[in-house]
Formats: structure tokens, C-alpha cells, sequence
């Protein structure tokens, strides 16, 4: 089956961006607090997780690196251990998501690496890969995100063991479901904006 009849579009900050994915990952907002800058999507069942981020752009941040950097600030922000950059793309125009005749560009990185949840301590962190995606909407000053984390190897000492079991997570493959490093694909090759107006002044 194709990932195209596997994912479904999804609004995203009120409609004015969209993006498809599976429709086994829930809104988190049903569940917990969301900041107004993210959308959050889980899949309880695999303890796997999607991010729709908006952040002022890092004009200081050049574009052919900036997916791997703001992947290693991810890793120092959750206090992250044996972090590995896997990958990292070049830099893709993105013609669909230029503003006001400025170009728009994407890069894409992949890591590793040691995280624990919540304010659960170092004991009971997991290994997990980490794909992230960086929108560069230059035309409105915008630095979009996409974040997947995909456990690899779940920590019995962690909350997520109680959902999941502990040791070696289940490949996709095996589930019959889309792997991560497939979702972060087609959420951003079916990511646009519907609404200008959601950067405000700069649109």
C-alpha cells in the first residue's frame, strides 16, 4: 500500500499550514498543554512522535547546515547523551513555499541519541533516532521544523515502558505501518501554507 493511502491531510494552526501523515498519530493537545508555536502528534502505542515547530528565522545559521543545527540543539535542550548525526541533506529549493518572490529552501538532518522523558533522569533514558526537517521560509522570517523521534531501544526504567515494551522497539516494517524516516517524507513533501496571514506583519 501506497504512503499515499496511508496518511491523511491534516490542519495545522488553525488551517493556515497543512501536511499529511498517518492517521495513527493523535493531536496531543487533547491530552496535555501544547505551546501556541507547535502542533504535536503521537502514536501512543509506539511512543512515536511528530512536531510542526514555527521559530523566528537564525539568519545567523547558514542553510546548508541548518537542519543538523538545530538537530544538535535539540539534543543539548533535552540534556541529550551519545548524540550522532547520522545524515544530513543539501540544501532543496522549495518553489511551493516562497513568499513574496523569496525564495524558500529545506534541509533535512538525522541523528541518534540518549534522551529521557519528561523530568525522568538519566537512568531511564531511551535511544532514539531523530529526524528533522528545516523549512527556511526566508519571505516571512520563519524557520518551520519538522520533528520525528523514533525510539530504537526503550528503557525499562521508562514511563515509555509502560506503554511500550521495554528493549528493541518493533520495526515498522514488521507493524505493517510507515517507518518515521517515511512519515518526516511525506509530511514535508505535502507541507504548505494555506494562510500568509499566520506570520503576521511579515506577511
Amino acid at each position: 500500500m501506497s504512503s499515499e493511502l496511508l496518511c491523511t491531510e491534516r490542519p495545522l494552526f488553525g488551517g493556515a499550514i497543512s501536511s499529511s501523515f498517518p492517521q495513527r498519530f493523535q493531536d496531543a493537545s487533547n491530552i496535555r498543554q501544547v505551546p501556541d508555536h507547535q502542533e504535536v502528534f503521537v502514536d501512543p502505542s509506539r511512543d512515536e512522535s511528530l512536531i510542526f515547530e514555527l521559530l523566528d528565522y537564525k539568519s545567523d545559521v547558514g542553510d546548508n547546515v541548518s537542519a543538523s543545527w538545530f538537530l544538535h540543539d535539540l539534543a543539548r535542550e533535552q540534556d541529550a547523551e551519545a548524540f550522532k548525526l547520522i545524515e544530513q541533506s543539501q540544501v532543496i529549493d522549495a518553489p511551493v513555499l516562497s513568499f513574496g518572490n523569496i525564495p524558500s529552501v529545506v534541509t533535512t538532518a538525522v541523528g541518534e541519541m540518549a534522551i529521557s522523558k519528561g523530568r525522568q533522569g538519566r537512568e531511564a533514558q531511551n535511544l532514539v533516532r531523530v529526524y528533522v526537517a528545516n523549512l527556511r521560509l526566508k519571505g516571512v522570517e520563519t524557520d518551520v521544523l519538522v520533528t520525528a523521534y523514533e525510539p530504537i531501544l526503550i528503557n525499562p526504567l521508562s514511563e515509555s515502558a509502560n506503554a511500550v515494551a521495554s528493549g528493541l522497539a518493533v520495526p515498522a516494517s514488521q507493524s505493517g505501518i510507515l517507518p518515521m524516516c517515511d512519515v518526516t517524507k511525506h509530511a514535508l513533501s505535502t507541507f504548505r501554507v494555506n494562510d500568509w496571514s499566520l506570520f503576521g506583519s511579515s506577511a
